[in-house]
């Protein structure tokens, strides 16, 4: 049996949940609600449960303006684009970056936890994040840094 590399998981669970994340955003188009809509609101008979006001900038970036689902696709492109990267950007730091890829998950586990649809998506993030960390804590690295040191540039 091999040792178990942490940050090829956090990967394979990345793009799983990125995608996912993309679709949610997607449907998140056609059928939108807030999903925390229930913390506060009043429960009425003829018309069921009415979100507080205070929760009415969430309604309105999420609801009558789909400015969260649009910035989650966005960042969730920007993350595959990451994890699954043309050859020539594996060169970069920026792709061997742990601590980036954290930041963008937990990013992205913020902006779809808001809506209905990406809520599996948000879970998945979390977990990814705290993947990468492990193997932050472990000292691992990808292979491109170790191919890549020493060079001054692309060669």
């Amino acid at each position: 049996m091999g040792e178990f590399i942490w940050h090829q998981w956090s990967r394979f669970v990345s793009i799983s949940a990125t995608i996912y994340a993309i679709w949610a955003s997607f449907f998140g188009f056609f059928y939108r609600k807030f999903f925390w809509d229930f913390v506060g609101g009043t429960l009425r008979d003829p018309g069921g449960l009415q979100p507080s006001k205070n929760v009415a900038f969430f309604i309105t970036v999420i609801v009558k303006v789909p400015v969260v689902q649009i910035l989650a696709m966005i960042l969730g492109f920007v993350i595959l684009a990451l994890e699954m990267p043309l050859p020539m950007l594996k060169q970069y730091s920026f792709y061997r970056s742990f601590m980036l890829r954290i930041v963008l998950h937990l990013l992205e586990a913020f902006l779809t936890v808001l809506f209905y649809q990406g809520t599996n998506a948000a879970l998945w993030s979390i977990i990814t994040a705290l993947c990468y960390s492990r193997a932050i804590s472990l000292g691992e690295s990808m292979a491109e840094a170790k191919q890549n040191r020493g060079r001054d540039g692309p060669a």
